[in-house]
């Protein structure tokens, strides 16, 4: 019998786009920087990003209630998901503390506001010992770099993590795409954040080519999944090594 789900997911899965995010141009101004963190923000409550991190968590801390745990976020924006991830284990009794990370000055300068420690650094080279943070984790971030650049990043998450890396991203769909351009509208979304967000759909990834990053960067087979809203996640535990 055909698989007539997967046919039609193949055939509204373009092929991978490189594109042009005006948000990674570190001279964009400051305050079309900070608007379009914002609607990312809303975009990641709003269409399964804040979702997608905590069903993965879920899976990382089943059966455990209380203690405490440290979560590094790469790539964190305005730092809207750690501060999910803290309400989160608040309601299970887990204490986490979280670490942002930004790369860029500009986007660093717009973060600064949110409740958490913000290191400015390379994603590619994270200024953190191995297996120094419980659970490292990489939001809509892998989808900015080329193929060689994103198993750096990934052998890096690896490298620091001590109980669970989680990768998410957007699953790159024609439907995906238009979603985000016509929700646009009616969410008074920025110029920047529309051109963005349709850019940031094309280059996203599917669960089977974020397992095959995974096993080139890291030598391990990543649990992976496609979420709601258009979403795909790895995740591994890097204790588990080859």
């Amino acid at each position: 019998m055909p698989n007539w789900s997967a046919e039609l997911r193949a055939r509204l899965t373009p092929r991978r786009r490189r594109g042009r995010e005006y948000l990674d141009d570190p001279a964009l101004d400051a305050e079309v920087i900070a608007r379009s963190l914002a609607d990312v923000a809303r975009a990641n409550a709003l269409f399964g990003g804040v979702r997608a991190v905590l069903a993965e968590l879920s899976i990382a801390y089943r059966g455990v209630s209380g203690g405490e745990a440290t979560l590094l976020d790469v790539g964190t924006g305005l730092g809207d998901i750690p501060a999910r991830v803290r309400e989160w284990g608040a309601r299970r009794g887990v204490r986490f503390r979280t670490v942002g990370v930004e790369g860029s000055e500009a986007l660093a300068r717009a973060a600064a506001g949110a409740e958490l420690p913000l290191v400015r650094a390379d994603a590619r080279a994270l200024p953190f010992p191995d297996r120094s943070v419980d659970v490292v984790l990489c939001s809509q971030l892998l989808h900015h770099f080329d193929r060689d650049e994103g198993l750096a990043l990934l052998r890096e998450l690896n490298r620091v993590a001590r109980r669970r890396v989680i990768v998410s991203d957007l699953r790159r769909s024609w439907l995906a795409a238009a979603g985000i351009w016509l929700a646009s509208f009616p969410l008074r979304f920025q110029a920047v954040s529309r051109h963005d967000g349709v850019v940031s759909v094309l280059r996203g990834f599917t669960k089977e080519e974020l397992r095959m990053l995974v096993r080139d960067a890291v030598g391990r087979t990543a649990d992976t999944h496609h979420r709601v809203g258009f979403r795909a996640t790895a995740a591994w535990s890097p204790q588990e090594r080859a």
